[in-house]
């Protein structure tokens, strides 16, 4: 989120969209209602289902699932033809008068430089044009038909109302409401805020869907200013603190950068990710890169890095591939992996292509399973008979199955989606043998150097050289000294830094996380502050907590004012220049020693300090977001270009095409969605939740429902080409048929709590029907717009 949950009280208008806000983040919704009752918001509900979101909105437009990027283009069409637009904020703090080199292009759904072979795009020819400085060059009248203003401009004229509808089903008195309101908040006394969730993120083109959205707030000027932003709403609270500490396989913690083989030393990789600045005077935070990264790896080795061995950089792994969850799950279906660590995650019910997991699963030599609960992937032999034609007694996978804590039942930190690092105490003390993640971690490190050493082995050296004696129990590290790890130390002095801005990159400091840096200082535990104090009634509280980074509330707040500091809306003031000083009621995201024009680049983490419409080398795709049908399309074909159907950057491994279905063997849309008396996997094991959910279902529309014989209850299958399922029909008038290019699209419901080792009636998981095709950027996959038929159960 670049704002964060209270904030979404000063909202004029709030946009759930790519998400279930009531259902899936019901204590979260309090603060949708917040607005509603009392800043007279309204709410605008975009999605496949008249879900609980809906029910409580001023307007709701349904649409095709897989098609946001489309009704979103479409939107931000209609705000640059009708001149809804925050015309000063556009010229100020986007590259919209920026000019794109003379070899960019875009002609039949493919942008310049892609080849078709390998499924990827040469970027170079999507970036500015440089001056004789290798600054960008600019045109502030907008005349230049380069310029990213015009490019925009003609890039979504093809987005007119008719099209979208044609497109995404979306009737065209549904759109045009939807359009009006949202574009209502490009004047500066008011603002929208986007909340989206997996809705958006679970499909090929997820990262673009985001993007599209981001594009309509920079139109409105509803980034950096209150009850505005780019809000994403996580499914727990954590999701976002393991997001900040790496869990993607290519990041490291704090969104830095894990070398991959083009990065052949520390001077190389150092100079590939800290950017140049494109514009004279611009902050360019980015170009701290090394002393985030240095102080990372101080951490990381301790008196181990030294500037002698380029601070352990060479003992860091080099990726070559994407090594995500999907490529190690067709690794192990190929016979490439021995070994699997399955932590934090029931990959058996969350993993894509259920079947495909399974059979990869009986490949194994062993599989070591760390969690709470005594889950699917854990028993996984049990089933692994029934879908793959294989005996338990023939698999040879040997399992070790490790008892975790709850979060409860020990102490530490939790990221909200806020940004929000909110510590917590120990609750009660763990049942059983169970044992906290990090004291079997240590202990399987310990175990690990003594074999080492012992027996010695291929590239001891990382393993000898990690910094684990600094903990009081080597065997098992406190929260306590992980947190202050993560803050960062002055090793000169030994005291705790008080933020990120005193990191250097001479090995004289260490830093676990540099967005951390500040949540533990000399003056303690920041993240366990409780004073929920308010001074100026806009939700911002500064003492509960800690957010990072530097405890700032609002990213981008100096876009919140005008290039001279003056407030867009003194109602929503963030921080102002007055009396020749800044002032505000939020940390300020620039440098506030600056006078205005000097600060006027709001979004320092870009090298041009801009906010961007050309994304540049940034995402798989394409610079401009494009709609690109889902990869099981139910019309067989994309409206815009028939040649280009799919995204065409989408990672395909080998062997995935043929599990993908048509449209004609599976000509109904499925998608996937939480529901409140669940908790995705977990509370299926809760007695409680069991009796109030305890079963799932698919949703069906009464038009298919009579077409297929199905009745309210019926026992039915649902089939796509990768597996099926049997489950109770709930038959509905959430769902409704929408009309697509000239067709009657049909969409089914299935939420994401099937399992068959808790106390809910046993069934599959709806991803056993799920393609494992994802994101061309992140991989996570498209379990939101995929393909299956219907049919009434006989003999049940």
């Amino acid at each position: 989120m670049t704002n964060h949950w209270i904030d979404i009280k000063n909202a004029s208008v709030v946009v759930i969209m790519g998400g279930n806000a009531a259902e899936a983040h019901p204590v979260g919704f309090g603060w949708v209602t917040e607005a509603m009752e009392h800043n007279n918001a309204k709410l605008v509900v975009v999605d496949p289902r008249f879900n609980r979101s809906a029910a409580l909105a001023d307007c709701y437009a349904p649409l095709r699932s897989g098609t946001d990027i489309a009704f979103l283009l479409g939107l931000s069409r209609y705000l640059i033809e009708t001149k809804q637009v925050n015309y000063e904020y556009v010229k100020a703090y986007t590259n919209a008068s920026y000019i794109i080199r003379e070899d960019f292009e875009f002609n039949e759904g493919l942008f310049s430089g892609f080849d078709e072979k390998s499924r990827t795009y040469d970027k170079d020819s999507w970036y500015y044009e440089l001056d004789e400085d290798g600054y960008a060059k600019v045109d502030e009248t907008y005349e230049h038909p380069r310029c990213v203003w015009n490019l925009l401009k003609n890039h979504v004229d093809r987005y007119d109302f008719e099209t979208v509808s044609n497109i995404t089903g979306t009737p065209v008195e549904d759109y045009e409401k939807v359009c009006a309101l949202i574009g209502s908040t490009h004047v500066h006394d008011k603002a929208a805020t986007f909340m989206y969730a997996l809705g958006w993120t679970h499909h090929t083109k997820g990262a673009q869907n985001i993007r599209s959205m981001a594009l309509v707030q920079l139109l409105l000027g509803n980034i950096g200013v209150l009850g505005g932003g780019v809000n994403a709403l996580r499914g727990h609270s954590n999701v976002q603190g393991a997001t900040d500490m790496g869990l993607l396989c290519q990041n490291l913690p704090g969104y830095l950068k894990l070398p991959n083989d083009n990065d052949t030393d520390l001077a190389t990789y150092l100079d590939n990710y800290t950017p140049k600045p494109l514009r004279p005077g611009q902050t360019n935070y980015w170009s701290n890169y090394p002393k985030f990264f240095i102080s990372q790896m101080k951490s990381f080795w301790g008196e181990n890095a030294t500037a002698a061995n380029n601070f352990g950089y060479d003992w860091l792994p080099k990726w070559d591939l994407q090594y995500d969850y999907t490529k190690h799950i067709d690794m192990m279906y190929k016979g490439q992996v021995n070994g699997y660590f399955v932590q934090g995650v029931n990959a058996i019910n969350s993993m894509p292509n259920r079947n495909k997991t399974l059979a990869a699963l009986c490949k194994l030599k062993y599989l070591v399973v760390m969690d709470p609960l005594a889950t699917e992937t854990s028993v996984f032999w049990q089933k692994a008979g029934e879908f793959n034609d294989v005996q338990p007694s023939e698999i040879q996978t040997q399992v070790f199955r490790l008892p975790t804590t709850l979060f409860a039942e020990e102490e530490g930190c939790i990221v909200n989606s806020g940004r929000w690092m909110q510590w917590h105490w120990k609750g009660a003390n763990p049942p059983g043998e169970s044992k906290p993640d990090a004291e079997i971690l240590s202990g399987i490190l310990m175990k690990l150097r003594e074999l080492y050493k012992a027996e010695g082995g291929v590239l001891p050296e990382p393993i000898e050289a990690v910094n684990w004696a600094g903990y009081h129990n080597p065997h098992f590290p406190h929260g306590e000294e992980v947190a202050k790890e993560l803050n960062g130390i002055d090793l000169k002095t030994g005291k705790q830094l008080d933020s990120f801005s005193q990191l250097k990159d001479d090995g004289s400091t260490s830093c676990g996380c540099w967005i951390y840096s500040g949540s533990w200082t000399e003056a303690g535990n920041m993240m366990a502050r409780r004073d929920n104090s308010d001074t100026s009634g806009k939700g911002i509280t500064p003492g509960w907590a800690f957010s990072w980074p530097q405890n700032r509330r609002v990213l981008y707040n100096r876009a919140s004012c005008d290039v001279n500091g003056k407030p867009w809306d003194p109602k929503r003031m963030i921080v102002e220049w007055n009396h020749g000083k800044w002032h505000g009621i939020d940390v300020g995201d620039f440098n506030m020693t600056l006078p205005p024009k000097e600060s006027a680049h709001p979004f320092i983490m870009q090298p041009e300090g801009v906010g961007r419409f050309f994304s540049l080398k940034m995402l798989a795709e394409g610079p401009f977001p494009e709609h690109y049908e889902p990869m099981e399309t139910p019309i067989g074909t994309n409206p815009l270009h028939p040649k280009v159907i799919s995204n065409p950057a989408v990672r395909l491994l080998e062997g995935v095409e043929e599990t993908l279905g048509s449209h004609t063997e599976f000509p109904y849309v499925c998608t996937t969605y939480s529901l409140t008396e669940h908790f995705n996997f977990w509370t299926i094991h809760c007695r409680l939740a069991a009796i109030s959910m305890p079963e799932t279902f698919v949703e069906l529309d009464e038009i298919l429902a009579a077409k297929k014989g199905i009745a309210n209850g019926d026992w039915v299958k649902v089939s796509s080409k990768r597996g099926s399922l049997m489950t109770k029909a709930l038959v509905t008038k959430r769902l409704q048929p929408l009309k697509v290019h000239g067709q009657m699209v049909h969409t089914v419901g299935l939420p994401r709590h099937g399992g068959y080792n808790g106390l809910t009636r046993r069934s599959s998981s709806c991803n056993v029907l799920t393609t494992e095709v994802g994101d061309a950027n992140t991989q996570v996959p498209e379990f939101k717009a995929f393909l299956v038929d219907i049919a009434k159960a006989e003999g049940v």
